[in-house]
Parts: C-alpha cells; sequence; structure tokens
C-alpha cells in the first residue's frame, strides 16, 4: 500500500471545478495585482482569526519579514526565538541585519519554554533583545500566557510566527480561548501548498490588532509607498498574489472540518500506537496535546491543536525512516538540524546550550496525518513501525 506524507490531490478533487472557475475569473478580469480578492481573503482570515486587521503577504517568510521591518529591527539588534523550527524563524532576524538569541523547547510541546526564555531575558544586561518570535509548532500554541508576561514585563513586542496554526486556539487565564496570531503585536501565517491552509503557490498573512501596526505593513508590502509613487519607508514588493487569494478563499471555508479530521486522525494513531505496546516498551512517545483538557472541560468544540504535523519521538529514528521510504510510506523529519547548529550561522554567535532542541532533532518523525487519510492507510503505517522495531 502506497501511504504519501501529503496527498493534495485528494484534497484538490472535489474543489477542482469551483477553484479552476474562480482562478479563470481572476485571469478575465486582468487584475493580477492586489485587487477584490486579496482585500476579500483579508477580511475572512481577519474575521477567522478574530483580529481587527489582517494584510495579505507573499509568503509566510515575508509575513515575518515585514513584521519585524514595521518594529523597525535592524542591526545592533536582536530578537529572542527558539532554534527548532523552520530556517525562515531565524533567517528573517538575519536579513534584518540583527542576531538571533535562542532559548531552548519544552521536551513536551516542542514549543520554546517560557523558563528558558526568562533566563535568557535575565542575561540580557544590554537590553538588546528587541523582539520575540514564539513558534507554534506543528499546530499547538506556545504558551503564550507566559511569553506575553516576559513580554510586558522587559517591554518587549512580539511577533508570533503562527506559519502552521493558522486556527488554532489558547485557553487564555480568563477562561476564555484566543486564536493563534492574535495575542503578540502580529500574528504570522504561511500559505505554502502544504499547510492546513495551503495556496497553489507561495503566499502568507500578516493579522495584527493594532490597526496602526497594520497599515505600517500595509505600506511595506508595497515599497512602503503611500499614497502610489511616494515612500515614506524603505518596503519591499511583499504583495500577495490574487491568483493565490482566490483559491485560498475557497479552502477557508472548509478549513474547520479539515481541522477536525486531522485530530480525528491523531486520535486513531495514538489508539493504534497504544494497543501495540511501542509506547510502554519507550520504542516511541506520542505527540501531547497540551491544552486537550481544557478544551473538553469547555464542551465545547476547540481547535487545541490543529495538527500541521503529527510528530513522534522515536528509537533508532534514521533507521525507522529508512524502513517506512522502502515500504512505501511517506514521512519526513522537521528538522534534522536546529537553526543554531545551521552553518550559515557559525561562528557569529556564541554556541548556546540547547540540549532539549538538539535532541528533538535527533529523535522526531512526522507521519502522514491529512485529512482524508483513511483508517487502512494509518493501520498499514503502524503495523509498519511494529514490524521495524520487531526486527
Amino acid at each position: 500500500m502506497r501511504v504519501p506524507l501529503l496527498d493534495l490531490q485528494s484534497q484538490l478533487q472535489p474543489l477542482r471545478e469551483e477553484i479552476i472557475k474562480a482562478v479563470t475569473a481572476v485571469v478575465d478580469s486582468t487584475m493580477y495585482i492586489q485587487g477584490p480578492e486579496v482585500v476579500g481573503l483579508e477580511e475572512e482570515v481577519a474575521s477567522y482569526c478574530n483580529a481587527s486587521g489582517a494584510v495579505g503577504v507573499s509568503s509566510g517568510t515575508d509575513a515575518l519579514l515585514v513584521s519585524l521591518m514595521a518594529l523597525g529591527i535592524g542591526p545592533g539588534d536582536r530578537v529572542l526565538t527558539t532554534s527548532y523550527s523552520f530556517f525562515a524563524t531565524m533567517g528573517v532576524i538575519l536579513r534584518c541585519g540583527a542576531e538571533p538569541v535562542f532559548a531552548d523547547i519544552d521536551p513536551v510541546s516542542f514549543n520554546i519554554d517560557p523558563l528558558e526564555m526568562a533566563r535568557v531575558l535575565e542575561a540580557d544586561k544590554t537590553r538588546s533583545i528587541k523582539a520575540i518570535i514564539p513558534v507554534h509548532l506543528y499546530g499547538q500554541c506556545a504558551d503564550m500566557a507566559s511569553v506575553m508576561a516576559l513580554a510586558k514585563q522587559y517591554d518587549i513586542p512580539v511577533i508570533e510566527d503562527a506559519a502552521q496554526s493558522i486556527g488554532s486556539e489558547y485557553p487564555d487565564k480568563s477562561g476564555g480561548w484566543s486564536k493563534s496570531g492574535t495575542m503578540g503585536q502580529a500574528g504570522c501565517f504561511s500559505f505554502f501548498p502544504s499547510k492546513n491552509l495551503g495556496g497553489i503557490g507561495d503566499g502568507g498573512m500578516v493579522i495584527s490588532n493594532d490597526k496602526e501596526f497594520a497599515e505600517h505593513v500595509r505600506m511595506l508590502r508595497n515599497h512602503g509607498a503611500k499614497p502610489k509613487y511616494y515612500h515614506a519607508k524603505i518596503g519591499g514588493n511583499f504583495r500577495l498574489d490574487p491568483v493565490q487569494a482566490t483559491v485560498l478563499r475557497i479552502k477557508l471555508k472548509h478549513l474547520e472540518k479539515w481541522h477536525a479530521a486531522r485530530r480525528k486522525n491523531a486520535d486513531h494513531y495514538n489508539e493504534l500506537f497504544s494497543d501495540s505496546h511501542l509506547v510502554q516498551d519507550n520504542k516511541i512517545k506520542l505527540p501531547v496535546p497540551v491544552y486537550r483538557k481544557q478544551a473538553e472541560s469547555s464542551g465545547i468544540e476547540k481547535n487545541y491543536h490543529i495538527y500541521n504535523q503529527y510528530v513522534l519521538r522515536v528509537d533508532k529514528r534514521d533507521g525507522l525512516i529508512d524502513w517506512l521510504r522502502s515500504q512505501d510510506i511517506g514521512c519526513e523529519i522537521y528538522y534534522p538540524l536546529c537553526l543554531h547548529e545551521q552553518e550559515c550561522l557559525q561562528g557569529k554567535i556564541d554556541k548556546p546550550s540547547l540540549p532539549h532542541a538538539e535532541e528533538a532533532a535527533r529523535t522526531t518523525i512526522a507521519l502522514p496525518i491529512y485529512p482524508e487519510l483513511s483508517t487502512s492507510m494509518q493501520e498499514y503505517v503502524v503495523e509498519q513501525i511494529i514490524a521495524f522495531y520487531k526486527h
């Protein structure tokens, strides 16, 4: 049986006619830059996330970059973030001429550890840390109450890297729930095709409840011009393509259903693995949905985790990957090398001590989790993992 890591064809087929019709309408309109489809998507994403404003941009990377530019981050500044993330989290900091500073992760959630953040912030005697970028990894929010408390204590703005977490929710202290991307100064989404809400190319968005900040981002995405040809700031060409916007507007209507299907698939994996004794034998560790109990006690369906990835910790990780691929099962490592270990950074910063991040990079594996994944496919995946550990 073939089980791909991601199957975009199965998502496309029921939407294909509607997508082709919508894309054709954009082509026929000849309005290829900005326009009503982009505005419509911005309004719909802002509403979905309970944010006052949204600005469509060219990618999730550019969402982070333009947000740092709007904060005025530049040479001499440092930005606190996690080393266990996709390269863009660090790359945008370096592109601004700033320096990344890393805090270790919580080994349970894989998200940045507020206790480690506090240690790093306390050691910053020159107060050169000018922004904080927590990452909501794999579709589960970081501990934002603690992150925001530290940000308030040190008066540092927070930019949420929410590339993998659109729609995920965080239980706040008031007893309510906040959407990913709405707790900091800004939230940055990616619409890369593999995301829960993915386009047919690159795309991204910045959301914010600070109207002035959102307008600043809106100006910077178009070369810093306002009005046209008058440039008060130096920005970039970060505009979202209307073809992507029209496709994303169609897909957004299905997003809650897709989130629920991914959670259902994660639950089924957990049941299959629990019955296999692999967990009891310490061959694998299941992903932990940290906020599930709060969600269930609320009595209302909540996106406590949207499973952009379903990630296990495993024994003999590299051998398992080779085995699964030989059995035609897609799998991936997110991420095999921490950001502080990347070649481009060597010799430029002091090597930090991040044992939990480095351990995660050595022991994690992502399995197929897309909404259309069948139970028989999941059973085959688990059967083959069991077979590997019996050898």
